[in-house]
């Protein structure tokens, strides 16, 4: 593949068209610039990237209009995202200074001891379709910020916006030797992710391609690896008398950006008390949901997935749950021939024998009925996956029992699964990442720390283990050692 083409969801319309990356070449040119980046002071680098979110700012209606169009969502939901891309910096700041700082430390009397943090060097950066911009932003920003230098690769089904993220730090002045773009498909990040001459890789994306990241990079521990690979979420409902409430929560977990969230909700665990009153008004919620393109009037909720391939997966999916003992109650349909829409999809698998532990990355949810609250907590921690998981309604006491039993890095209470904050960590156990927390933690993994003593005169004496005369001369029979 010498060229790669960008189509749009909604309207099949072609996007974007440019040549694949020549991968060595833009690894080598970060390699030449990186040195110098990392010596500039550090308010140098603060500038540039203050000036970068400025030029976004400036040219929000463009950007949010390309993220729209080449991902299908909502022209309100692509909006929100170029916001997080500028407040991105100022966060990122913030926690530069507080998880990274240079200071003093306790040590010996007339030394002076200090902690400071150093960049890794080059760092890939794998990209996501669902947050284009956002995602990947969340990891470059930290990065340039701590001294490293970026070779940016998109998801091939959005690189006109991950192209536009890059020209934007161009303009803002970041060299464009310290931040490049690679364009091309799964072999381009291959040969990405497999080059000797990155210093480590940041990656958000599926499971699948995470656990193979992490196979590769496992006689590489010199190299810094951080994955954020989604999850398999539930939202637990228990005693409520906001039902309304209750539902629209579901509604968001499960069907904001069409289900393209790793923290979607996948999994309802309902208390059968409530199963008659609770799922109709989810159900009903998911009726009413509009589905359209961008720019649609009425606004749309949700949009199209990310292309035909995913939305057949999506349906077939269904149907295979169904063929498997899964009961619909809300079928997912494809209501625009020959484009990636579907509409939510609800389907109870209580009676499933066995339920699969995947990620199905759409507006697709499934409901399990449950009797006892312990009995909710084992089936939402039965899974591989660790990433978010809510409680709706239930008491202060049994939230706590759920905080302290989740097994999940982020945990909820009459809160949706998705909508984490930028300004806290973010990330998962299990098979959701490996332990390197992004958003407000991803500075921890941009530098490591460098620890040093340091005396302005050297001044030393050895007062213990020398002969009176220093003259005299040492011969082995004089050297004491053990049993031989």
């Amino acid at each position: 593949m010498n060229e790669l083409v960008s189509y749009e969801p909604a309207t099949g319309a072609e996007l974007w068209r440019g040549k694949v990356s020549d991968v060595d070449h833009e690894i080598s040119v970060a390699r030449a610039s990186w040195a110098q980046w990392a010596a500039a002071p550090l308010n140098d680098r603060i500038d540039k990237l203050r000036s970068f979110a400025n030029r976004v700012k400036v040219d929000s209606d463009k950007f949010a209009d390309m993220i729209a169009r080449e991902t299908g969502k909502p022209l309100w939901e692509a909006r929100s995202e170029v916001e997080t891309v500028i407040n991105k910096v100022d966060i990122s700041i913030r926690a530069y200074a507080e998880r990274t700082p240079q200071r003093r430390i306790d040590g010996k009397p007339g030394t002076r001891n200090a902690l400071r943090h150093k960049p890794h060097g080059v760092l890939a950066v794998l990209g996501p379709y669902n947050f284009p911009a956002h995602l990947p932003n969340g990891h470059i920003v930290p990065a340039l910020l701590a001294g490293n230098a970026i070779v940016f690769k998109p998801s091939e089904k959005t690189p006109a916006v991950g192209q536009m993220l890059v020209d934007y730090y161009h303009k803002a002045g970041v060299p464009s030797g310290v931040v490049r773009v690679v364009q091309g498909g799964p072999e381009t990040g291959k040969a990405l992710s497999a080059s000797p001459d990155i210093d480590g890789l940041l990656f958000t994306g599926s499971a699948q391609t995470g656990i193979a990241l992490n196979r590769q990079f496992a006689t590489r521990p010199d190299k810094i690896l951080a994955l954020e690979m989604g999850g398999n979420n539930p939202i637990i409902v228990w005693d409520t008398n906001d039902i309304h409430s209750a539902a629209v929560l579901v509604v968001q977990s499960a069907f904001m950006s069409a289900g393209q969230r790793c923290t979607a909700a996948r999994r309802m665990i309902v208390k059968d008390s409530l199963y008659d009153i609770i799922v109709p008004e989810v159900k009903r919620l998911a009726d009413r949901l509009v589905i359209g393109e961008p720019y649609g009037e009425p606004a749309p909720f949700m949009g199209p997935v990310i292309d035909n391939d995913a939305a057949d997966g999506l349906t077939e999916s269904f149907l295979a749950l169904m063929s498997h003992g899964g009961r619909p109650i809300r079928h997912m349909t494809r209501p625009v021939k020959g484009r990636p829409f579907v509409s939510p999809g609800i389907i109870d698998v209580t009676e499933m024998k066995e339920r699969p532990d995947l990620e199905l990355f759409g507006p697709l949810l499934q409901i399990i009925r449950v009797s006892e609250f312990d009995a909710a907590i084992d089936e939402a921690n039965n899974t591989r996956f660790g990433l978010s998981a809510s409680l709706i309604g239930g008491t202060a006491e049994q939230y706590n029992k759920f905080w302290a039993n989740s097994r999940a890095g982020i945990v909820n209470w009459n809160s949706p699964t998705n909508g984490a904050s930028s300004a806290a960590p973010f990330g998962g156990i299990g098979i959701s990442g490996n332990h390197r927390p992004s958003a407000y933690y991803a500075a921890d993994y941009c530098a490591y720390p460098v620890v040093s003593s340091e005396i302005e005169v050297p001044k030393a004496m050895i007062g213990i283990g020398l002969r009176d005369d220093e003259h005299v001369a040492v011969s082995a029979d004089d050297i004491s050692v053990g049993a031989k």
